[in-house]
């Protein structure tokens, strides 16, 4: 199995931090995306981020590049996992909302949906869910570009909130960064069956 591991927006994507700067989510997301490979290695997984640039790569070639790993590979042999941070309102205030979620393509298929409940579990084990209502499946839908555009099994993440107080400070903490790489990783595993 090919884990893919996207790192969500890039340098050049505005609005994309907390309200006082301390938290960016491209550099963030690039952070716990090369934490993940690396743990998923470790645990003999062939893992690859699809993004290693810095700037905002276009969301069509992110599936470009998830696809061509697809017809490679057979799409039933690759996972993509896009990680990122949440945000309320985006209008660079401080809010409460906080808490993990996960999404899939409104028409995913069931392995989407079976990764993305096990990695709901996981965020559950940690105390991650938040003040965000969870639908009943566990995760939410969205027509999502690099969920609907790439041919195997998708989930996108979102990792607390940008915006939040709180879940910034917890995300910027080495606990934090390393209870979301472990949260994946176990969900991961779980998903695989190891």
């Amino acid at each position: 199995m090919k884990v893919l591991i996207d790192n969500g927006h890039g340098c050049d994507t505005a609005g994309k931090c907390s309200p006082d700067g301390t938290l960016r989510e491209y550099a963030w997301t690039r952070e716990i995306a090369s934490r993940l490979v690396a743990k998923l290695r470790e645990r003999g997984l062939d893992a690859e981020r699809i993004v290693t640039e810095d700037t905002d790569v276009p969301l069509s070639t992110r599936c470009r590049r998830v696809n061509e790993v697809c017809q490679r590979l057979g799409a039933q042999n690759v996972l993509l996992v896009s990680i990122h941070v949440n945000a309320a309102d985006g209008d660079g205030a401080w809010c409460d909302a906080c808490g993990w979620s996960g999404w899939v393509y409104t028409q995913a298929g069931e392995q989407s949906r079976r990764l993305a409940r096990i990695l709901h579990e996981e965020a559950v084990q940690r105390n991650l869910q938040g003040n965000r209502a969870v639908p009943p499946g566990r995760y939410w839908t969205a027509e999502f570009y690099i969920l609907k555009h790439t041919h195997c099994p998708a989930v996108l993440t979102e990792n607390l909130f940008q915006d939040n107080r709180e879940d910034v400070r917890y995300l910027l903490s080495e606990q934090g960064k390393a209870a979301i790489v472990q949260l994946h990783v176990d969900g991961i595993l779980k998903y695989l069956g190891r």
